[in-house]
């Protein structure tokens, strides 16, 4: 099947949105966003990533270079394997209240540069690496899916009971010793002592 005959030709300007560096409004969406979506694929095939911090976390090199910090987290190492198997990588970027986002691709390779980690340096910590990543694309995306899905509408805010604790899910889903409390306890330990 043609999947080009199953769907009307793209917008004019969608085709034509498609950058191959980043220009000042780029720059600012990146400066703005706390929150970014890191895609990869490697041999054990897709992933996305959650990576958020302060905005302006992922910093601008130049007009065709982003460094993105890899701060603590649960050591599986998923997207960081992936990239040293396969450097393509792509990037969504989120602004609270905003209903557009930026979609960037390209290719990443991993830094332990004592330089560019002392960029993030606070309280005496930095993160273990940074993957520096070469923009191959990048372009502002609509709205759309965010308008449908009310992400920043206060009304839509879930209530956290209506799923059990991430704790208890843990203990139901895998096989561990620790009680419900334990894991609980050391979930809010790291979330408290181990962000950075």
């Amino acid at each position: 099947m043609d999947l080009r005959e199953c769907y009307e030709p793209a917008m004019e300007r969608a085709v034509k949105k498609s950058l191959r560096r980043l220009d000042g409004h780029c720059r600012r969406f990146i400066e703005l966003s706390p929150f970014v979506c890191l895609g990869t694929v490697g041999g054990g095939g897709a992933d996305v990533t959650p990576r958020g911090d302060r905005p302006g976390f992922v910093h601008v090199l130049d007009d065709v270079t982003l460094a993105l910090p890899d701060w603590r987290g649960n050591n599986r190492l998923d997207a960081l394997q992936n990239v040293q198997e396969d450097p393509r990588v792509g990037l969504l970027f989120l602004i609270p209240g905003f209903e557009e986002t930026l979609r960037v691709n390209g290719r990443a390779a991993i830094s332990f540069e004592v330089e560019l980690l002392e960029r993030w340096e606070g309280d005496g910590k930095r993160p273990k690496s940074a993957l520096v990543i070469t923009v191959e694309e990048a372009f502002l995306h609509c709205g759309k899916a965010l308008i449908r899905s009310k992400l920043w509408d206060p009304a839509s805010v879930v209530e956290r009971s209506a799923m059990p604790s991430y704790g208890r899910m843990m203990k139901d889903q895998i096989e561990i010793a620790d009680t419900v409390e334990e894991v609980e306890a050391s979930i809010a330990h790291a979330y408290k002592e181990r962000l950075y």
